[in-house]
């Protein structure tokens, strides 16, 4: 073996693990085949006492066999593909870690699409709805609705919030009672061609004319996107120029307490709900501190009040406020979410439970 191979080899070897002493002992090992472990202190340079030890660590691991029933004792170094094999298993271990870890932290390429297909953009709409994890604000003409309404439904079965303002409708409501499932967590109603528009968590959002989901053969397009700064501000916008001007025509009845909340707006609505049923609600929050925006930690107590713009009467004093009130131990604190500035604490998960 040149040189260089035994740089190369040393170097992968390192991958694993071992330390530039087990390194330099293993080699000399497969060198030899099998040897004293006077004759492998001379080839590195350490102690026979050092070498023994070495070698017990690399005979855990599987790279060598200790033969201590002889006299002297010999070292022998395993065939490379029971080492091969060994450390293939090593890899195959750790591979659904690396794939967990990967998801968590996979993102989607940010993009704009541009959309000519009024069939396309109901894909696009229901595509994105199926991907929903924690909220869906949607603006949809009536007659549109029975198009994407089971994605929607699956969406609230899966605990997303979900906000449907319909559009082009006088409906009361009574027909979104009578469904078997529901199919939004709010819904309103305006009897005006607002814009279609859809904003899913914080990253995926189409917008489009009325026109383009109502009248046969428009020349209307829509813009699909897939962009974390620009979603959060179509949200916002849902908020203040469209749903705060409709009809509130339902609400869905309060999830049971005991529920893990990664939207300050689900959460802050399920507060709401409770409350005005006359339930007492405790929070327990993950969160982090306005004045240290590194340090995670919890923050435990008895909602006192909401902020809030998504269920009658609204609360808050501008459209994106939503917040809840807290008696702690330490005295009343505020909770906001991703990103809050007025409140004391950004939440991360929010757990409601049953104060009693």
């Amino acid at each position: 073996m040149t040189e260089s191979d035994d740089s190369a080899l040393a170097r992968q070897l390192a991958h694993f693990g071992l330390s530039d002493t087990e390194i330099q002992t293993y080699l000399a090992v497969l060198e030899n085949g099998e040897a004293k472990a006077s004759t492998i202190a001379d080839a590195t340079g350490v102690s026979k006492r050092y070498v023994y030890s070495v070698c017990e660590e690399l005979e855990d691991q599987g790279f060598v066999e200790v033969n201590d029933h002889v006299v002297p004792t010999k070292i022998r170094a395993k065939r490379p593909e029971d080492v091969i094999e060994i450390l293939s298993n090593r890899l195959e271990e750790i591979e659904p870690a690396l794939e967990r870890r990967f998801s968590a932290a996979e993102t989607r390429p940010q993009r704009f699409d541009v959309i000519k297909s009024r069939v396309t953009v109901v894909k696009r709409i229901n595509e994105y709805i199926s991907e929903a994890e924690y909220r869906v604000a949607i603006s949809i003409p009536h007659s549109t609705l029975p198009q994407v309404r089971e994605a929607l439904q699956d969406a609230v079965e899966r605990g997303v919030l979900v906000l449907l303002l319909v559009t082009d409708t006088d409906t009361d409501g009574s027909e979104f009672a009578e469904y078997d499932r529901p199919v939004a967590s709010a819904i309103r109603s305006w009897n005006v061609p607002i814009p279609v528009m859809i904003a899913v968590d914080r990253e995926l959002g189409v917008i489009s004319s009325s026109e383009m989901m109502t009248v046969a053969n428009s020349d209307e397009r829509a813009i699909s996107l897939a962009q974390k700064r620009i979603v959060p501000t179509l949200f916002g916008s849902f908020l203040a120029n469209f749903w705060l001007s409709a009809d509130e025509v339902y609400v869905i009845e309060p999830a049971p307490l005991g529920r893990t909340y990664e939207s300050i707006e689900h959460a802050v609505f399920q507060a709401t709900l409770q409350l005005r049923a006359g339930n007492s609600v405790t929070a327990r929050v993950e969160a982090t501190s306005n004045a240290d925006h590194e340090a995670t930690e919890t923050v435990t107590g008895r909602v006192l009040e909401t902020n809030q713009g998504i269920a009658e009467p609204v609360t808050n004093e501008f459209p994106i406020e939503h917040s809840l009130v807290l008696e702690t131990d330490e005295g009343r604190t505020t909770i906001g979410g991703h990103g809050a500035f007025l409140e004391e604490y950004a939440a991360r998960t929010i757990t409601l439970e049953d104060a009693e």
